[in-house]
């Protein structure tokens, strides 16, 4: 069978698509058809050997993927599915742990079903579980218009929250909008023009997968009692530093929000995430906005696209028709 393959860590563009051997499936294995793959901002560093997941190439790629059911306790076969996993999800049949395949809706598509688990579990992780989102507050979200920011204002706005996108252009405002945005905002300034949609009060919640310059203000926009959640650093401009100093003074927390490392030693607390996100799939306020289908073998040039920062919405990868 096709994978798509790291089989050196010099980067998305050398990412290649190669003959492999099938999964053979123990009697727990879920073993899954693989139609979709979800392209996502960890394909990025394991291609660049930058990942915390650090494994010995030749490996294949691959976080989110949707597609049927073969064989496998707790399903039918041709029941369709979507799964997720550190990586190895990127081929035309995969071996999916029960633990973290789950049965689609019938309203949602393979294409949007790729930009569920990996983004939304990792959304719904930060504001239910690290933030403790509370109906009424607001969140700010950065890189508004990507996979995880787009994510982050649904489910933000399925419990209930007020939401301020961040992003970098005039293109992603219009993505972040028609997600579900209440306000959008252009990066450039955004401290003061947040400081006056809330009237001086600032946000309950950030939402920071970007890092870099952005985060000092984003502190400084923080209300009493605000959470920062520290998502990633997609800038590429440097981890940034916390004076705690300023956390004293105006009460306020920096969270990280370590979604993979939680989940994956908690066995049955992807099911309970969910659980809680197909009420909000089911009521449409959870309605993934698909970017750019690929072909598997320019898996690269999605990579690429992401590395650059030209992605806008889910970006997906088809495995078969």
């Amino acid at each position: 069978m096709r994978a798509v393959q790291v089989v050196d860590t010099t980067g998305p563009a050398h990412v290649v698509v190669r003959e492999v051997d099938e999964p053979t499936a123990g009697p727990d294995d879920i073993l899954v058809d693989v139609h979709r793959v979800g392209v996502s901002f960890p394909d990025v560093l394991l291609s660049k050997g930058e990942y915390q997941l650090k494994p010995e190439p030749p490996f294949t790629l691959g976080v989110d993927y949707a597609g049927t059911v073969v064989s496998g306790p707790g399903f039918e076969p041709g029941q369709r599915v979507v799964g997720v996993g550190a990586y190895g999800g990127a081929c035309e049949r995969v071996i999916s742990p029960a633990d973290a395949t789950f049965s689609l809706p019938d309203s949602v598509g393979f294409d949007e079903a790729v930009a569920l688990p990996m983004n939304y579990l990792t959304a719904e992780f930060a504001l239910h579980e690290r933030a403790g989102l509370r109906a009424g507050e607001t969140v700010l979200v950065h890189g508004a218009a990507g996979g995880v920011g787009t994510a982050t204002i649904q489910v933000a706005k399925g419990m209930g929250a007020r939401t301020i996108a961040i992003v970098s252009n005039e293109a992603k405002a219009a993505v972040a909008k028609a997600t579900g945005a209440d306000e959008v905002v252009l990066a450039d300034g955004f401290k003061d023009a947040v400081a006056e949609l809330t009237g001086g009060a600032g946000v309950d919640v950030v939402m920071d997968v970007v890092g870099g310059d952005a985060f000092t203000d984003s502190l400084r926009l923080l209300a009493p009692q605000g959470r920062l959640l520290v998502v990633g650093f997609a800038s590429g401009a440097g981890i940034p530093e916390v004076k705690v100093n300023r956390l004293l003074l105006n009460n306020v927390d920096v969270r990280g929000v370590g979604w993979g490392a939680y989940v994956f030693a908690r066995p049955g607390y992807m099911h309970q995430q969910w659980d809680r996100l197909v009420p909000m799939i089911e009521s449409g306020v959870v309605k993934p906005p698909v970017g750019e289908v690929y072909a598997m073998e320019n898996f690269s040039g999605a990579l690429v696209d992401m590395d650059e920062r030209r992605a806008v919405g889910k970006s997906v990868v088809r495995i078969r028709d």
